[in-house]
């Protein structure tokens, strides 16, 4: 089956791909076939991957995927939320968002730094789907003081995982793949793709 995956985001198409990658599913990303940016205007993770999906499947035809996602740090009442990837500006870097997030946190003990990444996958069979398949996940752990590690993306380099005494940047592929956000969220998906596929 192939899959129109709605987002210009490499780290997220690797990493979809990845998880997905045992499976019969052809993901069709940007680099195969152009989509458009779309503005995010959801107040929501559910309302933006809604928005995401929907334009890929009427751009290019096919059914569609897409992710949104973000952390909610509890300290600072759920922020950045769905403002994750533009907390530092419209044109933020990564490093410039977990800059400013660190920034936030500056003297706040580890204790009150508790944080969750948030994961909502959509998939549409066409663009006016009226019932829309939605999975999401959650992945808690903590703001660390400073970066560390390489791995991953987005604010993986800052978010702490006490029982594997690492950040999310120094897991390897593998290990983030099995417990992430993303990874949740993918799986429900997965169930649902595979019993459409045998039916």
């Amino acid at each position: 089956m192939k899959i129109m995956l709605a987002t210009k985001n490499e780290g997220k198409i690797r990493e979809i791909q990845r998880i997905l990658s045992n499976t019969s599913i052809n993901l069709i990303s940007h680099n195969d076939t152009e989509i458009p940016e779309v503005e995010e205007t959801g107040s929501s993770f559910v309302e933006n991957a809604i928005i995401k999906a929907r334009s890929a499947s009427l751009v290019t035809g096919l059914p569609s995927l897409a992710d949104d996602s973000g952390i909610e740090v509890s300290f600072l009442k759920a922020k950045p939320g769905v403002k994750s990837a533009r907390y530092a500006g419209e044109n933020a870097t990564n490093e410039m968002n977990n800059i400013k997030l660190l920034n936030a946190l500056k003297g706040i003990p580890m204790e009150k730094r508790s944080a969750c990444y948030r994961c909502v996958i959509v998939f549409m069979r066409f663009p006016d789907d009226p019932f829309p398949v939605i999975c999401s996940g959650s992945w808690h752990g903590f703001i660390a003081e400073k970066p560390l590690g390489s791995n991953g993306f987005g604010y993986d380099p800052i978010f702490y995982l006490p029982e594997y005494k690492k950040t999310s940047a120094e897991l390897t592929d593998k290990e983030k793949n099995s417990i992430s956000h993303r990874a949740q969220a993918l799986k429900g998906i997965e169930k649902y793709l595979i019993r459409q596929h045998n039916n």
